[in-house]
């Protein structure tokens, strides 16, 4: 296995050891969700070929984000694997591009145009579809923080060991979350409504550790459009 002491620092980072019974798309959220707190990701490439499977690269604006990352979640249980990271032995695409030194592989011409053409009308569908409601999150996390929601005529619910999820975007997973949240000491579970997408309660051991992991996910993204809102759960 390529060690990340072989090849110098940089904003792309290689991970091996993930799950090969999850699907592409789901890996790839479940890999923003994870990373985007180290700083901005420029790209994200997961394949599913024989030879590519549980393998991934996630590429970050800058080598900090890159170094923070690797450093902080090497070993990290992913889908119940721990992740092995190191530094890409090559600059990614995309990093070639924005430096002027991307020479265009004729083979993946049409791919990469048809792969560009579905982001694009993915991140459009998504704008649409919380465009709505995240101007709301960003309000109630402006009020103090608690995750009361604008307007309520109830107070907040006082700090216990549950916290209420809301604003998430439809396609987040219970793995999803208990990757997010079970970075805090304590975590015991996350419990989804099926019946109300966008929404989950995510359990404690008890109402200190719970407080710790709202203050640190509170507006975190696991889109660009959809800062979650955190706050106590109302028994």
């Amino acid at each position: 296995m390529l060690q990340g002491a072989d090849v110098p620092p940089n904003q792309t980072i290689y991970l091996n050891n993930l799950n090969e019974k999850i699907k592409k798309e789901e890996l790839k959220k479940s890999l923003y969700a994870v990373f985007s707190q180290f700083g901005k990701i420029l790209d994200i490439v997961a394949l599913k070929t024989l030879r590519l499977r549980g393998q991934a690269w996630v590429v970050f604006e800058d080598v900090t984000a890159a170094t923070n990352a690797l450093r902080q979640m090497q070993g990290f249980p992913f889908y119940d694997k721990p992740m092995r990271i190191s530094y890409a032995k090559t600059k990614s695409d995309v990093v070639a591009k924005s430096d002027g030194t991307f020479v265009p592989r004729e083979k993946r011409k049409r791919h990469e145009e048809r792969a560009r053409r579905r982001q694009q009308q993915e991140h459009a569908a998504a704008g649409a579809a919380g465009g709505g409601r995240a101007p709301a999150a960003a309000a109630a996390y402006a009020q103090g923080g608690t995750g009361a929601i604008p307007g309520a005529n109830e107070p907040p619910a006082p700090p216990n060991s549950v916290l209420f999820v809301q604003n998430l975007p439809v396609e987040t997973t219970p793995a999803m979350l208990q990757m997010l949240f079970q970075q805090f000491a304590g975590f015991r579970e996350v419990r989804m409504v099926d019946a109300k997408p966008g929404i989950a309660f995510v359990e404690f051991i008890d109402e200190v550790q719970a407080s710790v992991a709202l203050r640190g996910l509170q507006g975190f993204k696991i889109t660009p459009t959809h800062p979650m809102l955190v706050s106590y759960a109302k028994k």
